[in-house]
């Protein structure tokens, strides 16, 4: 949550959440029906809940299939799952009666895994959606309706030595107040067992993790869990204009911060060694830089988060750097390889006899006063979230501070939850990732046909996708179709003309910004010509060579430092998209088949440059990309149907298609398999090569 308001020069860190409940759109819903519309509500606001977090339920009135009697069952939100976007299949169903009598396996606090695997013997009518770990918070009280979700400012509280004063001052007896428990039976039997003491309360704050509270119906749980909110974010706001946050600015937030994060990411991501590459995401809000900023920095960094939503999300503590030595590789290396280390003696002195093998020790979240954070993680949604759960971090940490102390999650009770057997399976049952997940693409010419499908082809296999071209509608037009298809994650547009270096160096900074660096680039940006030599104009010929040759020298020359990188990660790859006309002498096109041929022969030079440092670098040579293409829109359909004496329509189509050995249309989606086959690591061992996608044609034979 960014900084919402500014008063009197003092930033409010909490945003007021208020009532979205809208009566007519509730009215005639069944009970399931309107604890998802309560869910909805709730998740989707970032002042309630953080993406995935929270839980809700409701005990409805069912029919037993079996028996055709009527029973209480237990909807609750499964596991899994974010209750801002869910349906109805997203709600574990489970038997109240068998819910309650599980307490009879129940000990003590050492049985808490062992319960959880009595929940699916618990499942009504044969629901596939797994019940949740804080199934036992809802379904041990007595209550229908049920809220449990962690906002910052509830954290705040819940995350600062002042935080049960507060409660008692805000709320009294209403809300009480529990110690640190982590989430499972036993936590459950916590607040069934200070429910049942304290009839007249309505919820209870959960030290380090959030709060749950109860009402009669759906309507009324809503508008209490929001006016709790509010009223802690009230609160909060008015402590925190007594002075500045976190002890006031040490270091400004500098102007040049995002060019230093397009240096830095891809530096940082090639030292972040590990079984998959990682995509990287930058953020220089406001609460960020205000916190990196701050004279309370250095005490608050090595603390880590409190609340788990966070913890699981962001690891034990982020990684600080230095500002000063930002250009210093041997300083970024050793920090890395540190961070590694400290990782790896936490896990030895945590670990317990039965902990899964340590996970990837690389940080997740990288910090740098008066520039930003950074986070890192196998893909880009993932790092994406993982800054955005920190940055609640942040504002936890504010709120708590201004009431009391910071109390961060003990380290052993991180360990515990990190590395906790039911996470474990749940990590295990997660698909395998895509073939491209976690790399990182520049298309020059994306909004173009083959830029556009090898972008797609990419995009569809995980990959990480900047599109680059000239035309700004239409390279926006092409990114907003793969933002419906591929998600907002996956893809970035960004305004270049190849010919003009300052913006193609522009493009990879964004490139690196967006994404934290660079394995494949894709040079296809392109133009076409057709006239005999005594019409082609000087002009006519430069112009060739400044998008044709030229434009792919650009492309490859400041592609190629982040692509070194990577080098001791399996290497990179480059990708030229040439012509047929590049291997063949073509009548009437003499300016167009050089530049191709040109371009063809700098990918062949850099295949020996590159080889050292891993790049590789490969050509694929179409012919006659007719269909989808803004080349073969213009003027150069009409000079070559000129060229042979021949309609500019369906004739020139049947032309190239005939003219073929295989007699078959060169599509823009072939030469993107081809594109897609030079960037993945089925061609690993390939470089210096020239693969024909043309359907045939003897004239373009290279051997």
């Amino acid at each position: 949550m960014n900084i919402q308001t500014t008063l009197a020069g003092q930033a409010i860190p909490f945003a007021i959440p208020a009532s979205r409940w809208d009566e007519s759109e509730a009215r005639g819903k069944t009970e399931a029906e309107l604890l998802l519309y309560r869910s909805n509500l709730l998740g989707s606001d970032l002042t309630v809940t953080n993406f995935g977090g929270g839980n809700t339920s409701a005990k409805v009135v069912g029919t037993d299939p079996l028996t055709g009697k009527d029973v209480e069952v237990l909807w609750v939100k499964g596991s899994g799952g974010d209750i801002g976007s869910m349906g109805l299949d997203g709600f574990a169903t489970l038997y109240e009666d068998k819910l309650l009598a599980l307490e009879d396996h129940y000990a003590g606090e050492q049985d808490d895994d062992k319960m959880v695997g009595f929940l699916p013997h618990c499942t009504f009518n044969l629901n596939s959606r797994a019940a949740s770990i804080d199934t036992p918070l809802h379904s041990l009280l007595p209550y229908k309706h049920i809220d449990h979700v962690h906002p910052d400012a509830i954290i705040a509280l819940a995350a600062s030595s002042g935080g049960q004063a507060v409660t008692q001052e805000l709320w009294g007896d209403t809300i009480g107040w529990l110690p640190w428990k982590r989430p499972g039976f036993t936590l459950g039997v916590m607040i069934r067992d200070f429910a049942k003491s304290n009839p007249n309360a309505k919820g209870a704050m959960l030290a380090g993790h959030g709060i749950i509270c109860w009402a009669d119906t759906a309507h009324e749980c809503y508008e209490q869990t929001v006016r709790l909110i509010a009223e802690a974010a009230e609160y909060l706001n008015a402590k925190l204009l007594a002075g500045p946050a976190f002890g006031g600015v040490k270091v400004k937030a500098r102007e040049d911060r995002r060019a230093i994060a397009s240096r830095l990411m891809p530096r940082l991501r090639s030292l972040m060694t590990g079984a998959r590459r990682k995509v990287g995401h930058f953020s220089d809000d406001d609460a960020t830089l205000e916190f990196v900023g701050s004279a309370d920095f250095d005490k608050l960094v090595s603390l880590g988060t409190s609340c788990p939503d966070h913890f699981l999300r962001t690891k034990i503590a982020p990684l600080a750097l230095d500002p000063a030595r930002l250009d210093d590789d041997t300083y970024l290396a050793q920090r890395i390889a540190d961070y590694r280390g400290l990782y790896s003696a936490y896990y030895d002195r945590c670990r317990r006899g039965n902990s899964p093998a340590m996970r990837d020790a690389n940080p997740v979240v990288v910090l740098v006063p008066g520039v930003g954070r950074m986070t890192f993680a196998a893909d880009k949604a993932t790092a994406r979230i993982a800054g955005e759960f920190y940055l609640n971090a942040i504002n936890v940490m504010r709120g708590a501070e201004a009431i009391g102390d910071y109390i961060a999650l003990d380290e052993q009770e991180a360990f515990d939850i990190e590395y906790w057997l039911l996470e474990e399976a749940k990590l295990q049952r997660m698909p395998a990732p895509k073939p491209m997940v976690g790399r990182i693409a520049l298309v020059t010419g994306g909004a173009g046909g083959i830029g556009a499908a090898t972008a797609a082809r990419f995009l569809r296999d995980g990959a990480c996708v900047m599109l680059a071209d000239r035309d700004a509608d239409a390279v926006e037009e092409v990114k907003q179709g793969f933002v419906q298809q591929f998600g907002k994650d996956l893809v970035r547009a960004v305004v270049c003309d190849v010919t003009d270096e300052a913006q193609v160096k522009a493009a990879f900074d964004a490139c690196a910004r967006e994404f934290g660096g660079l394995d494949v680039l894709v040079a296809n940006a392109g133009i076409a010509s057709s006239a005999p030599i005594e019409q082609t104009t000087v002009e006519l010929w430069d112009r060739n060579f400044d998008v044709l040759a030229q434009g792919y020298f650009l492309a490859a020359k400041h592609a190629w430092p982040l692509l070194k990188r990577m080098k001791d990660q399996g290497g990179t790859s480059v990708v030229f998209i040439g012509s047929k006309n590049a291997v063949a002498a073509a009548a009437g096109a003499s300016a167009y088949a050089s530049a191709k041929a040109a371009a063809n022969h700098l990918a062949r030079c850099l295949a020996l440059e590159g080889a050292p440092d891993g790049i590789r670098v490969n050509i694929v040579n179409p012919d006659a990309v007719i269909k989808g293409s803004r080349i073969w829109d213009g003027d150069w359909r009409r000079e070559r149907a000129g060229t042979h004496g021949i309609d500019a329509g369906a004739e020139l189509e049947a032309h190239y298609r005939n003219r073929s050995m295989l007699k078959r249309d060169v599509l823009p989606e072939d030469i993107a398999e081809g594109a897609f086959f030079f960037a993945s690591d089925v061609s690993a061992k390939s470089t210096g090569n020239m693969l024909n996608i043309d359907a045939g044609n003897a004239q373009a034979f290279t051997r």
